[in-house]
């Protein structure tokens, strides 16, 4: 057995990691090149191959998959660096796009610009209105084919499309994911005036194929994002197999999707590697918490752009966004819900004059290139990294290990001159005031993602991941109300942890109206095949797509959820799990209904239900994921409480608050700690990829797997007392 690599590339560093069949885990970070990010791509797979011990030939060979989470896609969205694109849709829907829903205007905007309607306006849009054309033709909703389509229509409309420039084209017709015949006729009729073999030949994309669910405007913008992408991501992919080939891997790169899964990049669409890089987090969390017994965890990841939030409720990744918004345009595609603020490393510090001269952090971030003032590469906004050099908790020689030197001076520089003088401040308290109020906002966001879903934070773990993450969970915990926080022995690389552990897995929906509980009579459907057939349908399909990655039926575990309402409901209840992908009987509907009710409750409360309206499903959503061999994480002998002398590396003047000013902290390695051994706060612990940061009131103690346990202490009687000093 080989090995798997996991890369994440994130806004600031690129994150790498293997851990092979002996136990060995190896991670590094490099800076992200945004100009060519396969240029920071192959440094990190390089490094990896060096910190092996291995030419990176030799290296590769061995390695059974590149499992790779990319931000190309979204880049191209926010940056509108896509091609020029054609829309095909039902005459009469021109302007299905441009009139959106009631709050499209609202769809990816912040707080603020939606605070301030007078001036908010619509996104630019991604097809201009001169690029959509309609075609006479239409199916009703029930699939029926109401007037055919003309060819010799087709054929005008998109020679208008090429005479105007179109590069690819995207087909979105009315209830086509009823019924795709005439998307499908279009795309033959293109195909053949505009065959492969001519340098004319130009990339057909069809709504029922990228989003076979109800919505026209939210399923048209999933095919128009997915077709915006597709190009610039094939060109990267190609770049970067090519670059792999070279170096001796020979096998097809794999993607990591939104979905929870990886697949080959071939069998990948583009829209689905949207926010990947946080949902592998959340799967190394959910991976990391079996082994742990942490069932229910609040996983955070602070890097040096974003700040990334979820929820895992009782094992499980419970919350999904089946209305996922990228960028600015709102689509339909099945994925793990992460919410990120642009609260990082790298958020820029400065101040709102139109606020009355008030201290804010972020949204915007430095990125890896200017970055901070203190990586001197020319950055002139302070960021947070630089309030926490100027603030003692960051090393300037020992940053990454070493193998990136911080400034203090131009930290300090750049927080007088931006910060401290606007607000008549010392520059200790600008980088102290702007440390608290980035760790109140984490907090506060984090907060409100486990609340309003209705848990209780106080009975959860916090999972504190990201290169800074480890240096700030112990402020934004008590925002929170937890009081056990867990650094992964990875946590600096968990996108790429996760994504090297990840499971091939794809997700298959249908919008299907069935009502299974009559509300006049309460009388139950009897028609079982309307049930079976389309999960029939949607598992022949799954089988297909997954024999073509490799794998045989025997090998993929199913797992059916469906979208339920009650009648005269507007809004379904996604993932209603359901055990049986086949009816017997009449009755079973029953069972299904009984099980509808109880989660109903559990979401709305029991007061809520209304069976009386009648019981209808309205979506079928398949999962299919290829049963992995059992991962384990390497574990190491407990050893005593006491740390070893070696693992004090001295003492550094850190500025916890304002009462104490500059405090001589105590410094440890955490290379030379062992499983077993405690510190007490206050402290500071450096790792090659992380800094812990761990103030006074808490304990740190290393696991068995190399994880860090934070943990609040109350230091409430005498014992404790000695207990604490003993440690100290």
């Amino acid at each position: 057995m080989g090995f798997n690599i996991g890369i994440d590339i994130g806004g600031t560093f690129t994150d790498c990691f293997i851990a092979d069949a002996g136990g060995k885990n190896l991670a590094c970070k490099t800076p992200t090149t945004h100009y060519d990010l396969s240029v920071g791509f192959m440094k990190g797979i390089k490094e990896l191959a060096r910190l092996y011990g291995k030419p990176l030939e030799a290296f590769l060979a061995e390695c059974d998959s590149v499992r790779y989470s990319t931000t190309v896609g979204t880049n191209a969205v926010i940056e509108r660096t896509g091609p020029k694109l054609g829309l095909i849709t039902t005459a009469g829907f021109e302007d299905t796009i441009y009139i959106g829903r009631a709050r499209s205007w609202g769809d990816g905007a912040s707080l603020t610009e939606m605070r301030d309607q007078a001036r908010v306006q619509k996104p630019e849009p991604l097809i201009q209105p001169d690029m959509v054309v309609g075609i006479r033709e239409r199916i009703d909703s029930s699939g029926k084919v109401v007037m055919p389509l003309s060819r010799e229509d087709v054929l005008r409309k998109v020679q208008t499309l090429v005479d105007r420039g179109a590069m690819g084209f995207v087909v979105s017709l009315l209830w086509s994911f009823r019924n795709p015949e005439h998307e499908r006729m279009i795309k033959e009729i293109i195909e053949e005036e505009y065959p492969e073999d001519y340098l004319g030949s130009l990339p057909v994309i069809l709504s029922s194929d990228v989003s076979a669910k109800g919505g026209e405007y939210p399923r048209t913008m999933t095919a128009v994002v997915n077709a915006y992408i597709h190009g610039l991501m094939a060109d990267e992919l190609n770049k970067l197999s090519n670059e792999l080939r070279d170096g001796g891997f020979r096998r097809p790169i794999t993607l990591v999707h939104n979905t929870g899964g990886t697949k080959k990049a071939s069998r990948t669409r583009a829209v689905l590697t949207h926010n990947a890089g946080p949902v592998a987090g959340m799967y190394g969390a959910v991976f990391q918490g079996r082994i742990t017994g942490d069932r229910n965890i609040i996983f955070t990841d602070m890097g040096g752009t974003s700040f990334d939030i979820g929820v895992i409720a009782n094992g499980q990744t419970r919350s999904h966004d089946f209305a996922p918004v990228i960028d600015r345009w709102r689509t339909n595609i099945p994925a793990i819900e992460v919410k990120s603020i642009g609260a990082g490393g790298g958020s820029i510090a400065w101040i709102n004059k139109i606020m009355g001269n008030t201290l804010q952090v972020g949204p915007r971030s430095s990125g890896s290139m200017p970055g901070p003032a203190c990586y001197n590469q020319g950055g002139e906004e302070p960021t947070v990294t630089d309030a926490d050099l100027v603030l003692g908790f960051y090393n300037p020689d020992n940053y990454l290990g070493g193998k990136m030197s911080l400034d203090p001076e131009l930290a300090t520089d750049v927080i007088k001159e931006k910060i401290a003088r606007p607000l008549d401040i010392t520059v200790a308290e600008a980088a102290w005031r702007i440390r608290r109020l980035v760790d109140a906002q984490m907090g506060q966001e984090a907060f409100n993602e486990v609340a309003l879903k209705g848990h209780d934070p106080r009975v959860f773990s916090l999972y504190a991941c990201g290169g800074a993450g480890a240096a700030h969970a112990c402020n934004f915990a008590g925002h929170i109300g937890v009081n056990r926080i867990i650094v992964p022995f990875s946590s600096s690389v968990y996108g790429a942890f996760g994504a090297s552990i990840m499971n091939i897995r794809e997700i298959w929906e249908r919008s299907l109206s069935l009502k299974i509980l009559r509300g006049t009579d309460q009388r139950y459907l009897e028609d079982i095949e309307a049930f079976n057939r389309p999960v029939r349908e949607l598992k022949e399909l799954a089988v297909r797509d997954l024999r073509l990655e490799g794998y045989s039926e025997n090998q993929i575990s199913f797992t059916l959820d469906l979208d339920m309402r009650y009648g005269g409901s507007q809004y379904n209840l996604t993932k209603v799990t359901f055990s049986r992908f086949e009816l017997k009987s009449a009755e079973d509907y029953r069972e299904l209904c009984d099980l509808f009710i109880v989660r109903y409750a559990e979401a709305y409360s029991a007061e809520a239900g209304f069976p009386q309206g009648g019981i209808s499903i309205e979506g079928f959503r398949l999962t299919a994921e290829v049963i992995g061999a059992d991962k384990n994480m390497p574990a190491e002998k407990m050893d005593e409480i006491q740390p070893d002398r070696k693992s004090l590396k001295g003492q550094r003047p850190i500025y916890w608050d304002p009462a104490d000013g500059y405090v001589d902290t105590n410094i440890f390695d955490w290379a030379a700690l062992r499983p077993g051994n405690q510190l007490a706060g206050p402290a500071v612990i450096e790792s090659p990829h992380t800094t812990f940061v761990v103030p006074k009131g808490w304990l740190f103690s290393m696991d068995m797997h190399r994880n860090g346990i934070v943990e609040r202490v109350q230091l409430n009687t005498k014992a404790q007392g000695r207990r604490m000093e003993k440690v100290l």
